[in-house]
């Protein structure tokens, strides 16, 4: 037999804890001095205090506790297994959402801190010439760095792997492009790298396609990670609009350089944005 004190430190629990659960008739004493009123606990108590912990952590409430444990078959170790491992995934899928969340409220922070900052001087009106890419395709949530960096960064890898198992170099820069799904807030990822003119077209496990000429396109340099880009962006967008231009599409981005920082981070990183534009009417 334990004191409660001993018992309390066993199970990884407060000594308040345990009155409690006594109180509510979730685990009672082994043993109750009837002299001092000392309360008193089994080792084999330690399973249904598991079982408790487990369940509360679960997100359960100590009368469903009660229940589960009182009114029904005991709960059995793998059944408790599958039970925390639902659990865990859930609360790993909530941690990365929150992340997320925290990371679109920094981008959006930067955005604000940045407005009226950043020097549109450095904005340039140019021809992009037709340029043949291989790249492989995905779909993120939304068009913002935050849905856009998960998918394109995979495809990338897994584009270069293809690539060199098809024994086909890379001409030039990897040349990323967009396109919004009507009705939606989804955008389809087009990771590319320009290839040789005369890479065929077929025989692939990724596309081949020629990109069109775009007669005119408001172009800034970006420097850092992809992540910051929107201040940018939204710089290029004040540009077009104060300039007499209208948007004619979604930015490309063309990698300029992407070596990494020591930490193996993208602060060393430089992508032109390309965003076509046609003169707004009169």
């Amino acid at each position: 037999m334990f004191t409660i004190g001993d018992f309390a430190a066993h199970g990884s629990v407060s000594v308040r804890m345990l009155r409690h659960y006594d109180a509510v008739g979730l685990l009672r004493p082994a043993h109750v001095d009837a002299f001092s009123g000392y309360r008193y606990y089994a080792a084999g108590q330690l399973a249904r205090l598991n079982r408790i912990i487990a369940l509360k952590d679960l997100g359960f409430t100590l009368q469903q506790v009660r229940v589960i444990l009182d009114e029904r078959e005991p709960v059995g170790v793998a059944e408790l297994r599958g039970m925390l491992r639902l659990r865990e995934a859930e609360l790993e899928a909530a941690l990365a959402a929150d992340a997320a969340r925290l990371a679109r409220i920094g981008a959006r922070l930067r955005m604000i801190e940045s407005e009226g900052h950043m020097s549109s001087d450095d904005i340039v009106v140019k021809r992009l010439p037709s340029v043949r890419v291989a790249e492989l395709t995905g779909t993120a949530d939304r068009a913002e760095p935050g849905s856009i960096g998960p998918v394109i960064q995979p495809l990338y890898g897994e584009l270069f792997a293809r690539l060199e198992r098809a024994g086909i170099a890379p001409a030039g820069k990897g040349l990323a492009h967009y396109e919004g799904v009507e009705g939606e807030d989804a955008v389809v990822v087009h990771a590319g790298v320009q290839v040789a003119p005369d890479t065929p077209a077929e025989g692939h496990d990724f596309a081949v396609v020629d990109l069109p000429e775009v007669a005119a396109a408001a172009t800034l340099v970006h420097h850092g990670p992809m992540d910051d880009v929107m201040p940018a962006l939204q710089t290029l967008a004040r540009w077009i609009e104060a300039n007499g231009y209208r948007s004619a599409g979604l930015p490309r981005e063309l990698q300029l350089s992407c070596e990494a920082s020591s930490e193996g981070g993208q602060e060393n990183w430089i992508t032109e944005l390309q965003e076509p534009v046609v003169r707004a009417p009169e």
